[in-house]
C-alpha cells in the first residue's frame, strides 16, 4: 500500500501485485507432517480482504492476483480452495477489478476452475504454453484475457510477427477491448537494460532484449493491434532480421559438436563396474577412515579476494600478480585443511567467481555479459552467462588449479565441476533448439574435463548438480522424459573414468524424496545432500528405497551464521543411522562455505570434524 501511494504521489496510476492466498499456502512447508496446508485458509483471508479494501481506498482500481499453482496437478481439494478463496476477495472489495495470472506453464485442467473464477481478467502465459491459447478464448466468457506473449524468463528478442498473428487471432474471437498484451511472467528474471552493455559483442548483442527491450517490443504489439501492421512496418522489420541473423550465423552451429552428439552411445553412461565393486577398489585406493570429513568445495570468498579480482578486472593488477595471490589462499586453505584433520581437501575455488560463470567464460557458445544480473533470493544476485549457440570446451578449465592444490597435500583432494544440468538451468538458454540437445552438449564439454582431471592425478572428482530438482517440470506426467535425459548428461559426463576413480555429486536445498530412484540412477559413488535444515527428514526416503552409493547429509546449515556444537551434529548423524547404514555415511556441511566468514567457518568445521570421530569411537567400540 505505501508503494501504491509512493507511485501515485508521483503521478502513476499501478496495479499492485499480491501472491495469491492459495499458492501463498502450497508453496509453504508444513514442520507438523499432518498438517494441511489448504486447512489454513480460513485464517489467512482476512488478510487479503483488509488488504484489498485498503488499496480500493487508497485509489487502486486493478489488483493482480498471482496464482502459479493454477499450472501444477491439483486436486478437488485445491480446486475448491480457489472458488472458496476467489468468492471473498471479490465480495471483499467489489469495485475493485482483479487480474488473475497464471505463469510458467499450461492452465490445463485447471482451465475451468480458472475460467470460473470472480475475476475480471485472467492472464496465461503463452511462451511456455502456446498450446492453450485456442481452449482459453473459448473459456474466457466475458473476461478480459491477459496474452503472455514476450519472454519473461529469458533474454531473446520476440518474433514481434508471430506474436502479432496470435493478437489478431485472439482480437478475431474476444474484440480489441478484451485483450491485454503483457509478458509472459514478472520481468524479475531477466536483466534490466541491454543498453548497459557497452562492451558485449555487437552480433549476440542484436539478438537479445532485457526488460527495458521487452517493454518496447510490448507497445509495439499494442500499437500493431490498435493501428494495423503498417503502423509498426519498421519495427516488424527489424524483428525479421533478427531472426534470419539468428538462424543463419555461423556462431550458433559447430559440426565438430554435432558429431560429437552423433557419436554418443550407450556404453559412454556406463562405468566400467558395478557400484559395489567401485566402492572395494576405491577403499583400497584412497584408504580413507570410516564416516570421512570433507567440505562441498567452495572456502569463504573474502574481501581481499573479491578486491583482488576487481582489481585484475579493472586493470589494477597484472595476471601473475594476480594468481600469485590465488596460489597463496589456496595453499593457506589446504594447509588449514589439514591441520583441523579433513580426511578429503579441496582447493576453496578463489579463482571462481560463480559456479556457472566461471565455466560460462571458458566454454564455447556462451556469452557473459557485464552487468546483466538478475535476483537470486534476498538481496544476493548473480549473472547467469547466456547459451547462444553449440558448446564446446576449447581448453581444461580446472585442471591447473586442482592439480597445484593437489600437489601440495598427500591426503585425496578433490577436482571440482558444475554439472551439466545445473550449468544449463542456471543459464539463459537458447531457445532453437531442445534443451536437452543443448545439455547434452555442455555434458560432452565437462566430460573432457573430468577426464583431463583423472589423468593429472586428481582421485575424487565432484560434479554438483543442485539444480536437478530444481528443473523438473511441473506437470508429473512430464517427469520421466525430464529425467531420463538429465540423469542421461550426468552419467556422460561421469562414465569416462576408471573404477578406482571416486565420483562425487552434491545437491542441496530440494525436496528430492519423490525423485531418490532417478537420483540412484545417476550412479554417483557419493551423493552430499541438505539435510540439517530439515533435522535429517530428508533421509526418509531411504527407508524404504535402498541407496546403493555413500551419502553425505549435511550436519549443518551453511546459510546460518549460527555455531553449530558437536552434540548438535553427533545427534543428527546418529538420525541418519535410522535410514542408512553407517558405512554409507560422510560427514560434511549442507553446501558450499563462499558466503560465510572465516570466524564462522573455522569453529564449525573443527567441531564437525570431532564429531565424526566421536561417531567412529562409538562404533569401534563392541
Amino acid at each position: 500500500i505505501d508503494e501504491f501511494l509512493e507511485a501515485k504521489a508521483l503521478g502513476i496510476q499501478t496495479r499492485p501485485v499480491l501472491l495469491g492466498p492459495v499458492s501463498y499456502l502450497l508453496l509453504g512447508k508444513a514442520r507438523d507432517r499432518d498438517l494441511v496446508l489448504l486447512d489454513l485458509i480460513d485464517g489467512l483471508l482476512p488478510v487479503y480482504e483488509e488488504v484489498l479494501r485498503r488499496l480500493l481506498q487508497a485509489g487502486a482500481d486493478w489488483v493482480q492476483i498471482d496464482e502459479p499453482c493454477l499450472v501444477l496437478d491439483l486436486d478437488d481439494q485445491a480446486r475448491a480452495c480457489y472458488r472458496t478463496a476467489f468468492d471473498r476477495l471479490a465480495k471483499a472489495a467489489p469495485n475493485l477489478k482483479l487480474l488473475l495470472a497464471s505463469y510458467f506453464g499450461s492452465l490445463k485442467d485447471n482451465l475451468a476452475t480458472a475460467a470460473e473464477l470472480p475475476v475480471a481478467a485472467l492472464h496465461l502465459d503463452l511462451v511456455r504454453a502456446p498450446e492453450q491459447l485456442e481452449a482459453a478464448l473459448e473459456a474466457a466468457g466475458s473476461k478480459i484475457i491477459s496474452l503472455g506473449l514476450i519472454d519473461g524468463r529469458n533474454v531473446w528478442r520476440a518474433d514481434l510477427r508471430s506474436a502479432l498473428d496470435v493478437l489478431e487471432r485472439a482480437e478475431a474471437v474476444l474484440g480489441e477491448d478484451r485483450i491485454m498484451v503483457a509478458p509472459s511472467c514478472s520481468l524479475l528474471h531477466t536483466p534490466m537494460d541491454l543498453e548497459l552493455e557497452t562492451r558485449f559483442d555487437q552480433e549476440i548483442k542484436s539478438w537479445l532484449a532485457f526488460a527495458e527491450q521487452k517493454i518496447s517490443e510490448l507497445v509495439a504489439l499494442a500499437k500493431g493491434l490498435r493501428a494495423g501492421r503498417d503502423a509498426v512496418r519498421e519495427e516488424l522489420a527489424a524483428s525479421d532480421a533478427v531472426m534470419q541473423s539468428r538462424r543463419e550465423s555461423p556462431r550458433i552451429h559447430d559440426d565438430a559438436v554435432a558429431q560429437g552428439l552423433a557419436s554418443i552411445t550407450p556404453d559412454m553412461m556406463e562405468r566400467q563396474s558395478p557400484s559395489a565393486e567401485r566402492c572395494r577398489l576405491q577403499a583400497e585406493h584412497l584408504k580413507l577412515p570410516p564416516l570421512p570429513t570433507t567440505t562441498i568445495g567452495s572456502f569463504p570468498q573474502t574481501t581481499e579476494v573479491r578486491k583482488a579480482r576487481a582489481e585484475l578486472k579493472r586493470g589494477q593488477r597484472d595476471i601473475a600478480s594476480y594468481e600469485s595471490f590465488l596460489r597463496e589462499e589456496t595453499a593457506r586453505t589446504v594447509r588449514w585443511q589439514e591441520e583441523i584433520g579433513l580426511d578429503v581437501l579441496v582447493h576453496g575455488e578463489y579463482e571462481r567467481n560463480d559456479m556457472v560463470q566461471y565455466f560460462g567464460e571458458q566454454l564455447t557458445g556462451f556469452a557473459i555479459t557485464e552487468g546483466g544480473s538478475v535476483q537470486s533470493y534476498g538481496s544476493r544476485c548473480v549473472k547467469p552467462p547466456i547459451i547462444f549457440g553449440d558448446v564446446s570446451r576449447p581448453a581444461p578449465m580446472t585442471v591447473e588449479w586442482s592439480e597445484y592444490a593437489q600437489s601440495l597435500t598427500a591426503r585425496p583432494l578433490k577436482g571440482m565441476l558444475t554439472g551439466p544440468v545445473t550449468m544449463m538451468q542456471w543459464s539463459f538458454v537458447r531457445d532453437d533448439q531442445p534443451r536437452d540437445v543443448t545439455c547434452r552438449q555442455i555434458a560432452l564439454a565437462l566430460r573432457d574435463e573430468v577426464r583431463d582431471l583423472e589423468a593429472a592425478g586428481i582421485r575424487i572428482i565432484q560434479i554438483d548438480e543442485p539444480a536437478l530438482r530444481e528443473g523438473l517440470p511441473l506437470k508429473q506426467a512430464d517427469w520421466q522424459g525430464y529425467l531420463s535425459w538429465a540423469v542421461e548428461c550426468f552419467r556422460l559426463t561421469t562414465s569416462g573414468v576408471r573404477d578406482q576413480t571416486q565420483i562425487h555429486t552434491h545437491m542441496c536445498y530440494a525436496e528430492f524424496n519423490d525423485i531418490i530412484g532417478f537420483i540412484g540412477k545417476m550412479d554417483a559413488d557419493v551423493t552430499s545432500i541438505e539435510a540439517s535444515r530439515s533435522q535429517m527428514r530428508l533421509l526418509d526416503a531411504f527407508a524404504d528405497y535402498r541407496y546403493p552409493s555413500d551419502i553425505g547429509p549435511g550436519v549443518y546449515d551453511i546459510h546460518s551464521p549460527r555455531t553449530p556444537s558437536v552434540e548438535e551434529m553427533v545427534a543428527l548423524l546418529h538420525q541418519a543411522t535410522q535410514s542408512l547404514a553407517a558405512e554409507q555415511l560422510w560427514v560434511n556441511p549442507d553446501c558450499g562455505l563462499k558466503t560465510r566468514s572465516w570466524d564462522e567457518v573455522r569453529p564449525a568445521l573443527i567441531n564437525m570434524v570431532e564429531a565424526a570421530r566421536r561417531m567412529r569411537s562409538e562404533f569401534a567400540s563392541p
